[in-house]
């Protein structure tokens, strides 16, 4: 029998032959002679390892050390197996005892410093990539490696750095290529990121992480075709991997595929149910489907093993804004910001938080802090385009909105919100092509406009319907969330509810006052919820005393809105403000009463199914157009605007036409619409009538000075002086306003959009109103005015014969005066401005409503028949 030593010459020999299997066979038989022959145990690590077989090798060359405690390569080996059986504490020991006996190997140096990486000690990492790198200053996998560290501590500059040292020794060394990939998309620089993995991928086409990070950049770049096919190669090398999976999620989640994006979040999670990544995710989808319950159960799942995870306080604040829950979303936000200083997105929630608030200069801070991080944060040039048009600073809200629309397009409602803020500039550059594509991407069934801004645009009452519908259903996620347990109270009183945002100064509160006070209270109880802020003028505390009770809710969340409304037991529950700033659809998705209708703020369909009726009239929403509407329409006789009287007081101040800019003599057409009411086929009636009319003027509103400027460069191609347009100043009060409607002749109604309180206004005060017309609610609204006052001549019908009585009546004073005299005898003896004879009239519709309910019926239209004058 051969002796241990020529046993293990032998395997030696095969060994180095590079015939494993036979050297493995000799060192196991050495082995089993001599159980402590070091040699041996060294050489079979080294065969098991060379077959990648490191499970076996970890006993065998952890005797070995124990045996020999002054190698230093077997310590090296030791290592080198504990690190690719995933034992990073285990392998930072054995190449520490490598080294101390050889501090002069820079393997072993390099090592150390990837299980340093791999126990997230990166300041460790990178003092022992650099001890390595002393030893050899070109040695790459060094330098690499230091990137990897690099990378993980933010510090993407020296990353590049170190990648770039990499390749200038080996050029076409694909791992440094992807690390170069990633450190300049995480350094925000996509394109050259994108080039950089595309190098990788040519030179090794199998590099999964290269397809990811390759998809990575794509998704962010919102090219999401690209990313999805990215991340599906790396599927095909690597079907296991878990950030191909995730990645696929993200980009499912973006295109609100958000079956598909759970599927694959749910992959990721089996392959590597530690991604935090992932669950927040699945979160993220569940925020999106309102789904608040499950999200926050997933984000406190993660902080429940990981309280310094950013995403998932991120999360946590996004459901709290959702639900309204401001101080829980502050809170939420703070914490993450309190973990990544530098997470835009959390700066932009604090915005959000605020803007919602009113907080106007609070919020700005937090989108210009979240865009000092991103400057490409579309959601945050949003925010801030929605701040300044709430503060009518519409030049910069286009600023703004056009700065979002171009990082993307996509975004709900930027489309919309861009094109609206540029008519209220009068900027009407490319007006009508812009408004084509917005309308098209409408009918493709996309987000781009909300709903209150495409009133203004020329668009049908289909579109109008399909906008209203899609941002119900699909964009605020509120169509589905219905339930059906509030029920009225058998009562002897009807308890009707007033939802609105706007009691305060502003046009509806100003309306509808005096419809509030108007009330019959032995047969109706009336509550007031303010969802709104108070300004403290004395129409709030004349509102606050016009309910049988007025809650301020201002501020308060979702949830507590519908807890205070049902522990009112309403009946019918009247929102004020369909799609309007401020609005609280979420609430009304929840019904917190068993009839929900709309009124009065939002002259068109709220959509989805969310409201069971509208209330209107007939000449606003005829029968043929009941279709365009998901309400049932409940009709009021005359006409649904309300009036208030003492409200609408007319000071008797001599006003004198040269104090206001007016000419002596001269016709004076008055337009006092807001801009975005204004359009070219509007205002080029108006210069053609101006042209017709010598000496005449139109009288406008005291618009912001980038519109004022459009308007008068817009007269002056049209062939007409600008000073022939006079520009409104500020008087002291209403009552001084409406008496300065008696300086003018006669008031030009715009179109799409008509003058609603203001055409109100102006035949109160005793000034012909004339209208053209059109084919939607908000362009009906003069026509249903006149017509309740008996002056249909004052409607026409199409721009030719709108152009045509205007100048006629310019010429033909005394025509002009035997209609103004009219008008000051029936404006108060006709129906328009009996407020008592509406509020009869809506009460009538309110119990049909209750009627109809009571019975087990469903809402169906409703026509009232009106009452006699009281």
């Amino acid at each position: 029998m051969k002796n241990i030593a020529a046993i293990f010459n032998e395997a030696l020999s095969a060994l180095n032959a590079r015939d494993l299997k036979k050297a493995e066979e000799g060192f196991r038989r050495v082995i089993k002679s001599e159980p402590s022959h070091v040699p041996a145990l060294n050489l079979l690590t080294i065969v098991l390892v060379n077959t990648n077989r490191f499970a076996e090798a970890e006993p065998f060359i952890a005797r070995a050390v124990k045996l020999n405690q002054g190698s230093d390569v077997s310590f090296y080996n030791y290592g080198l197996i504990a690190k690719q059986l995933g034992k990073p504490a285990l392998a930072h020991e054995q190449f520490t005892r490598a080294l101390r006996l050889n501090p002069n190997v820079r393997e072993s140096w390099n090592n150390r410093g990837v299980a340093c990486n791999d126990l997230g000690q990166y300041e460790a990492a990178i003092s022992d990539f650099d001890r390595s790198i002393a030893l050899d200053p070109n040695y790459a996998d060094a330098h690499a490696n230091k990137g990897k560290s690099l990378l993980e501590l933010g510090r993407h500059a020296e990353a590049l750095a170190a990648y770039d040292r990499v390749l200038s020794v080996r050029p076409e060394l694909a791992e440094a290529w992807l690390g170069r990939g990633t450190a300049l998309a995480r350094g925000g620089r996509r394109d050259e990121a994108l080039a950089a993995y595309d190098r990788a991928l040519s030179i090794r086409g199998d590099l999964a992480e290269g397809w990811i990070g390759r998809g990575n950049v794509l998704y962010e770049l919102r090219r999401y075709a690209d990313a999805d096919a990215s991340y599906d190669r790396a599927l095909g090398i690597a079907p296991q991997s878990a950030a191909a999976w995730l990645g696929r999620g993200n980009v499912n989640a973006d295109l609100k595929r958000y079956d598909e994006a759970l599927t694959a979040y749910g992959k990721a999670l089996s392959i590597k149910p530690d991604s935090i990544q992932a669950v927040v995710g699945r979160g993220n989808v569940f925020t999106a489907l309102k789904r608040h319950d499950d999200a926050l159960a997933l984000y406190d799942a993660v902080l429940s093993s990981k309280a310094n995870s950013a995403e998932a306080w991120l999360g946590r604040g996004n459901v709290f804004l959702d639900l309204r829950r401001h101080d829980d979303a502050l809170a939420a936000y703070d914490k993450a910001l309190s973990i990544a200083p530098d997470r835009a997105e959390a700066w932009l929630g604090r915005g959000n938080v605020f803007a919602d608030v009113k907080r106007y200069g609070e919020a700005l801070d937090g989108y210009d802090k979240a865009l000092s991080i991103r400057s490409d944060l579309a959601e945050a040039w949003f925010g801030r385009g929605n701040i300044f048009a709430d503060l009518r600073r519409h030049d910069d809200a286009f600023a703004a909105f056009d700065r979002a629309f171009s990082l993307n397009r996509d975004l709900p409602g930027v489309e919309g919100a861009r094109l609206y803020s540029k008519l209220n500039c009068c900027d009407w550059t490319e007006i009508e092509a812009e408004r084509t594509r917005l309308i098209a991407s409408i009918r493709a069934g996309e987000g781009g406009c909300q709903p209150f801004a495409l009133l203004s645009i020329a668009a049908s009452a289909e579109d109008q319907r399909r906008s209203a519908d899609f941002w119900i259903e699909r964009m605020l996620g509120l169509a589905a969330r219905k339930s059906v347990d509030a029920v009225p109270v058998q009562a002897d009183k009807i308890r009707i509810g007033y939802l609105s945002g706007d009691f305060r100064t502003h046009p509806v509160s100003y309306l509808a006052a005096g419809l509030f006070e108007a009330h019959d209270r032995t047969r109706f109880e009336t509550h007031g919820f303010s969802i709104g802020p108070t300004d403290d003028s004395d129409l709030r505390a004349r509102l606050e005393r016009s309910f049988d009770q007025f809650t301020d809710l201002f501020g308060r969340s979702d949830d507590e809105i519908m807890g205070c409304i049902k522990a009112a037991k309403i009946d019918i529950l009247v929102d004020l403000m369909g799609h309007t700033l401020g609005a609280r659809l979420a609430v009304l998705a929840q019904r917190p009463a068993p009839i929900l209708a709309g009124y009065l703020g939002f002259a068109g369909t709220v959509g989805g199914g969310l409201l069971d009726y509208v209330i209107a009239d007939e000449r606003v929403i005829p029968a043929e157009d009941r279709k365009h509407f998901s309400e049932k329409v409940a009709w009021l006789p005359h006409c649904f605007m309300p009036h208030d009287a003492e409200g609408r007081a007319i000071s008797h101040a001599g006003l004198d036409r040269r104090a206001q800019g007016l000419p002596a003599e001269g016709i004076v057409f008055c337009a006092f619409n807001n801009a975005y009411k204004l359009n070219p086929a509007t205002f080029g009636s108006w210069m053609r009538i101006l042209k017709e009319v010598d000496g005449s003027v139109v009288w406008l509103s005291d618009l912001q000075d980038v519109a004022k400027s459009n308007l008068r460069r817009a007269a002056e191609a049209s062939g007409i002086d600008p000073q022939r347009l006079v520009f409104a100043t500020r008087v002291a009060s209403t009552a001084d306003h409406l008496a300065r409607h008696g300086l003018a002749d006669l008031f030009l109604d715009a179109l799409p959009y008509n003058a609603h309180t203001t055409a109100g206004d102006a035949l109160w005060a005793g000034l012909p109103v004339l209208t053209l017309a059109g084919e939607t609610y908000a362009g009906r609204v003069a026509a249903s005015l006149l017509h309740a006052l008996g002056l249909v001549e004052l409607i026409t019908h199409s721009r030719d014969e709108y152009e045509e009585r205007a100048i006629e009546l310019a010429l033909d004073r005394e025509k002009l005066r035997g209609i103004r005299e009219t008008l000051e005898k029936r404006r108060h003896t006709m129906p328009l401005f009996d407020t008592s004879l509406l509020a009869r009239n809506l009460e009538q519709a309110f119990e049909a409503m209750v009627r109809r309910y009571r019975a087990g019926l469903p809402p169906d239209h409703i026509e009232v028949s009106s009452v006699r004058s009281v």
